[in-house]
C-alpha cells in the first residue's frame, strides 16, 4: 500500500461523502443548515479521519485512534440518516440506502481497526 487512496475504506467513505453531500442538497432549505449540515460534517469526518489517521501511521496508536474517529463519525453518519428519514419521509427510500451503506462501512473500518491492532509493527 502506497497511499491511503489505495485503502477500500477511504474509496468507499470518499464515495459516501459526495451521496451525503448531493442527497442532503435536495433537503428543504432551511434542513441544509441543520440535518443536512450535520450529515455532511460527519460523512467528511469519516473519510478525512482515515486520511489524517493515515499520515500518522506510523505510530500505531495515533492510527488505531484517528481510524476510531473515522468508525464513530461513520456511525454518527447511519444515525443522521436515520433522523433525516424521520424529519422527511419523502427522502426515505434514498436515505434508507445511505444508512445501509454507511453500516456496512462501518463494519469495514472496524475490521480494518482490528488488522491494524493485530498486524501493525509499530
Amino acid at each position: 500500500m502506497s497511499s491511503y487512496k489505495d485503502l477500500d475504506i477511504y474509496k468507499k467513505a470518499l464515495e459516501l461523502f459526495f451521496k451525503a453531500f448531493h442527497l442532503t442538497m435536495k433537503l428543504p432549505k432551511f434542513e441544509l443548515y441543520e440535518q443536512g449540515s450535520q450529515l455532511r460534517r460527519s460523512a467528511d469526518g469519516v473519510v478525512s479521519q482515515i486520511v489524517e489517521g493515515y499520515g500518522r501511521r506510523r505510530y500505531k496508536a495515533d492510527y488505531i485512534k484517528f481510524l476510531t474517529y473515522s468508525y464513530s463519525s461513520s456511525i454518527e453518519s447511519t444515525n443522521h440518516c436515520i433522523k433525516i428519514k424521520g424529519t422527511h419521509p419523502e427522502f426515505t427510500k434514498e436515505f434508507e440506502q445511505l444508512e445501509k451503506e454507511y453500516d456496512i462501512l462501518s463494519g469495514q473500518v472496524f475490521k480494518y481497526i482490528e488488522y491494524v491492532e493485530n498486524n501493525w509493527k509499530t
